[in-house]
């Protein structure tokens, strides 16, 4: 019996900590690309698959087709390829020009040095912020100047002059690697484009589970020369990633339950067996098989919740210590996150606690059948 309450409160907690690591982990790093490349972002509709996008412009007609319920900001965004150099590196970048309106705070919560900049609607900034990793190479930091070259479309080098204002770190690797983000006035005068147009629109939502029905009515609602992606499209290596995990929560959960629930039965058949004298004294005294049943089944049900209590807490308890300490460390490079995500859900926990015990359950009913083939004359008998 000690036996079978251990196995039962480590498979417990072990399909508890699964779950709480899946979830936080798909969680947060979908919250990462989301907040980064926007929920939703429309561009022009071309075949063009460079960095170099094809402006439009941000007119009354657009506005009036982006008149909708769910979505809560807009900003106007554009990006320019280019390259950093220095004395002794050389780093190809994508800067992401931003407007002055621009919404920091994602990019703000991941600020590691310096400051975020404020840039003006009619004035050209300098200003710039460049990711740890981008500083880390170029040996860059908070108030280097940093000269940044492009090639125009007569294949011309031209280069700017910047200024680093802060450094982020998001550990998102694909993006830390390749973004800069600018003042949208620098890449409207590097592409020549007048005031008014941009490169694409970011779109931001009030709920972010409906990014795909969201982008399929903006998608049939704006005007044909344009074009709308979610994050889930624009960076599909990732998401298909994420969803690859839920196969590995559903092997752990379906491996533990086997096991846990091999040790209850063999457990129950060994207490059967035990009392097989009992048995027979039982029904010789006129109890029936169904009475019989249910009390192996109690005395079984029994051992199964002081096991899954024991589980619960064990379970909860690592992911609380974790949550609130970060003991387990993680590579960003590989992971993208710097520690084992955890996120505690209730209505996870009662689904897997409820449903765990009416399988095991279940399970407990073929043991007890065996009650029906025991012989009062036989079993009595037995030693």
């Amino acid at each position: 019996m000690r036996i079978a309450v251990t196995s039962v409160a480590l498979g417990i907690a072990i399909m508890l900590i699964s779950i709480a690591v899946v979830v936080g982990f798909k969680n947060q790093i979908k919250d990462k690309v989301v907040g980064f490349v926007a929920p939703i972002h429309i561009q022009a509709l071309n075949q063009n698959e460079s960095i170099e996008e094809t402006p439009f412009v941000f007119d009354s007609v657009l506005i009036n087709c982006l008149d909708m319920p769910f979505i809560t900001e807009m900003h106007k965004t554009a990006n320019k390829a280019g390259i950093i150099k220095t004395d002794d590196e050389i780093q190809a970048v994508v800067l992401k020009g931003v407007d002055f309106d621009y919404n920091w705070k994602y990019i703000g919560s991941y600020l590691v040095d310096g400051e975020l900049p404020q840039y003006a609607e009619n004035e050209r900034s300098n200003d710039v912020v460049v990711s740890n990793i981008i500083a880390h190479k170029m040996n860059l930091k908070v108030g280097d100047p940093v000269r940044i070259w492009f090639v125009d479309q007569d294949l011309k080098a031209r280069g700017r002059k910047f200024n680093v204002k802060g450094v982020y770190e998001t550990g998102l690797q694909e993006c830390d690697e390749r973004y800069v983000y600018c003042d949208l006035n620098q890449i409207r005068r590097l592409n020549g484009w007048d005031n008014g147009e941009i490169g694409h629109l970011e779109i931001w939502v009030d709920d972010e589970k409906n990014i795909e029905e969201y982008n399929r009515k903006i998608y049939f609602g704006i005007p044909t020369r344009l074009v709308s992606y979610s994050a889930m499209e624009s960076y599909p290596q990732i998401f298909d990633w994420l969803e690859l995990q839920d196969m590995n929560v559903v092997i752990i959960i379906v491996l533990m339950l086997l096991v846990a629930g091999i040790t209850i039965i063999s457990m129950l058949l060994i207490i059967i067996l035990e009392r097989t004298s009992t048995i027979g004294l039982l029904k010789a005294m006129g109890a029936s098989n169904a009475l019989i049943r249910s009390i192996f089944l109690k005395r079984s049900c029994r051992i199964l919740l002081i096991g899954m209590a024991i589980g619960n807490v064990l379970g909860i308890g690592l992911c609380l210590i974790q949550k609130f300490t970060n003991i387990i460390a993680l590579s960003p490079e590989s992971y993208y996150l710097s520690a084992v995500p955890i996120e505690l859900n209730i209505w996870h926990i009662l689904a897997l606690n409820v449903g765990t015990m009416i399988l095991w359950v279940l399970m407990l009913l073929l043991p007890t059948m065996l009650i029906n083939n025991v012989r009062p004359s036989k079993s009595i008998r037995f030693e």
